[in-house]
């Protein structure tokens, strides 16, 4: 798996990111018709058993499993098991109803969030809501997904290359034949729109009129799916560094090789005017030839670091997210360049790179169950995805040119490309006038600033946040000059009048800070 081969020696300074019809795309998991007549009352009607989650957790973090529809138009059929949480405010008088938590992904677990989240939020907000986790349909504890894959398969950044591309293919036909040997049927609806209706079950379990939100990353496309379906029970919507809807899934990750140009431009001029301090060339164009010396060095012959042996295509992925983060970008080629030149390197940068974790009181979940989850929901949720490879190869040429850095990473060929079973629905349109606070960094490398915009565009009664010079991937509850915003949002309902910039500090736009945010990172991304 390449991002822990690379992880001693690239400190990424952010971490990742990232749909059969009941009715059309505003419809309800729980239709107005009289109890005995909606097909699904067994789900809506359901009483949690509540019980301390572990012994090792704290009390007040209770859990409790639920059924929801495999398929939302056959609630008869196969049902799933989904694992909820939750932390009640401590203050009933000041209650305002429920937060549901996400972390993002697609393949996140999140029953642990209120767990998290309970010492990041305020104490205003946290005695407004009761704070309530699960994990989305398919992940985690809630009838996770397998697909049998070995680390290797894992391992999707793959470079295009004329002489591999015939090995790439085969890799994503493997991928995609060993899901649906495991999964079948089941993989048709392990969708964005179903986990909103899953979220909207949990709703009407819990016995609330409408919902209260906060997602992280992929989370944001999940919250903006639910106020399209379900805008009359969408209360306070926090969407936090988000995805652009018109771009889900193939261009969430052509987005990442687009946003990163700039990025490491950015880290050219501000290494080239620090030539003293790390000696990587005292021009922006001296220093983009340093790198990318030090890459061509690597495809000649690899460089040793930190126990790992880096090629060019590890070098260029591995490094793609750091760049975002100037100063620890800065170091981490000071220290390749070392390792080229057979220099000793200083090493012992701790890695920030995260990978979904299953709670201390979660049972065991297949080892690859954030892999398949991820890959599921990006391949079912669209019909976009290109079926011929040869498009994939085209398209990898041209953005390799384009973005030297990652376009060939990006547009190279996925599973998607193969796999038999479609989603149940075909993506939704968002396009709607429901409140909700939008939050971006600048500087994001997993949702780039021009993927928050789009979503802004097309949810209306939004507003918008920008962190200017802000660094890193998840805002809220990480200190940020945005987190007073929200806060008041939460609280108070009021959306601001516009849409707002405001100032990262100076060190913070230098570093990302270690995020608290337990957002994960799908393996085979390096930050």
């Amino acid at each position: 798996m390449r991002s822990s081969r690379i992880a001693s020696f690239l400190a990424a300074s952010t971490v990742a990111a990232l749909v059969p019809a009941l009715a059309p795309a505003t419809a309800s998991a729980a239709p107005a018709a009289p109890a005995a007549a909606n097909p699904l009352s067994q789900y809506l009607q359901q009483r949690p058993a509540w019980h301390r989650c572990d012994r090792e957790a704290p009390a007040t973090l209770q859990c409790a499993t639920i059924k929801v529809p495999l398929d939302y138009s056959r609630p008869d059929g196969k049902k799933l098991d989904l694992a909820i949480s939750k932390m009640k405010t401590s203050t009933r008088q000041e209650r305002r109803g429920v937060l549901l938590l996400n972390p993002g992904g697609p393949g996140g677990p999140g029953v642990d969030m209120p767990q998290f989240m309970a010492s990041e939020l305020p104490k205003s907000v946290k005695s407004k809501y009761d704070l309530v986790g699960f994990d989305p349909r398919g992940i985690g504890q809630s009838s996770p997904v397998s697909c049998g894959l070995t680390p290797e398969q894992a391992n999707w950044e793959r470079p295009y290359k004329a002489e591999t591309f015939a090995k790439d293919v085969k890799w994503a036909r493997t991928v995609a034949k060993k899901c649906d040997t495991r999964q079948g049927d089941k993989l048709r609806h392990i969708t964005t729109r179903n986990t909103a209706r899953d979220m909207d079950v949990i709703r009407a379990v819990l016995g609330e009129k409408k919902i209260s939100y906060l997602g992280y990353s992929y989370g944001t496309y999940l919250g903006a799916v639910y106020t399209q379906m379900f805008p009359k029970r969408s209360d306070r919507f926090v969407l936090d560094s988000a995805v652009d809807p018109a771009r889900i899934w193939r261009g969430m990750i052509q987005v990442w090789a687009e946003g990163t140009e700039p990025a490491f431009t950015r880290w050219t001029e501000w290494t080239a005017q620090r030539h003293s301090t790390y000696k990587l060339g005292k021009t922006p164009e001296a220093v983009r030839k340093t790198f990318y010396d030090l890459v061509a060095q690597a495809d000649r012959k690899p460089i040793e670091i930190d126990r790992a042996t880096l090629t060019g295509d590890d070098i260029r992925s591995g490094s793609r997210a750091s760049f975002f983060s100037v100063r620890e970008a800065a170091e981490s080629i000071v220290e390749l360049k070392q390792a080229a030149a057979g220099r000793p390197t200083t090493g012992g940068r701790e890695s920030r790179t995260l990978e979904p974790q299953s709670p201390s009181f979660a049972r065991a979940v297949p080892e690859d169950n954030g892999d398949a989850g991820f890959w599921t929901v990006l391949c079912a949720d669209t019909r976009n995805w290109p079926r011929d490879p040869e498009q994939y190869r085209a398209d990898a040429i041209r953005d390799k040119a384009k973005y030297p850095l990652y376009g060939d990473f990006a547009s190279n060929i996925k599973p998607c490309a193969f796999w038999k079973k479609t989603g149940s629905e075909p993506a939704t349109t968002i396009d709607n006038k429901v409140g909700a606070l939008i939050l971006q960094n600048e500087w994001d490398s997993q949702t780039p600033l021009t993927s928050g915009q789009g979503l802004r565009r097309v949810m209306k009664g939004s507003k918008m946040v920008t962190v200017a010079g802000g660094v890193g991937h998840g805002i809220y509850g990480s200190k940020s000059c945005a987190d007073k915003t929200a806060t008041a949002y939460l609280t108070t309902g009021k959306l601001p009048v516009k849409d707002l910039t405001c100032q990262a500090t100076p060190e913070a736009r230098e570093r990302a800070a270690a995020n608290p945010l337990p957002l994960p990172t799908p393996r085979g991304i390096t930050g």
